[in-house]
C-alpha cells in the first residue's frame, strides 16, 4: 500500500471513491511521478511538487498550482476555484479529461525548470 492509498483508506468512507478515482487518474497520467504526503495532502512529485489533492468536508480539493488555474480558467468556470485550487463536489462526476490536461500542463512546467 502506498502512502496515498493509506491516506485514502483513512478518509471517510463516502469520500474514498472519488479520492481513489482521482488518485488512479493522476497515477496513470504520470506513472513516473513519485508519491508523498506534503502539506498533509497526497502529492505527486516530478522535478518538484506536481499536484496535490485532499478530502475536504464538502468537496474534493485539487491543487495544481496557480499557473494551471490561470491556464485553464475558461474550462474551470463550472467549479469554485481560488488562486491555486479547484473544488470538485462529491456529488458530481470528476472532469477526467480536464484534470488530465492540467496534470500534463504541470508536468511540462516542472520539466522545463
Amino acid at each position: 500500500m502506498t502512502i496515498i492509498e493509506a491516506y485514502i483508506r483513512n478518509a471517510p468512507q463516502e469520500k474514498q471513491q472519488l479520492l481513489t478515482e482521482l488518485y488512479q487518474l493522476i497515477k496513470a497520467t504520470v506513472p513516473e511521478a513519485s508519491e508523498k504526503i506534503s502539506y498533509g495532502m497526497p502529492t505527486f512529485y516530478l522535478n518538484g511538487n506536481l499536484v496535490h489533492f485532499a478530502a475536504a468536508k464538502q468537496h474534493l480539493g485539487f491543487y495544481p498550482a496557480p499557473s494551471a488555474i490561470r491556464q485553464f480558467s475558461t474550462e474551470l468556470t463550472a467549479y469554485r476555484t481560488s488562486k491555486g485550487a479547484v473544488q470538485f463536489p462529491y456529488d458530481q462526476k470528476l472532469p477526467t479529461d480536464l484534470i488530465q490536461q492540467m496534470v500534463l500542463f504541470r508536468v511540462q512546467e516542472n520539466l522545463a525548470k
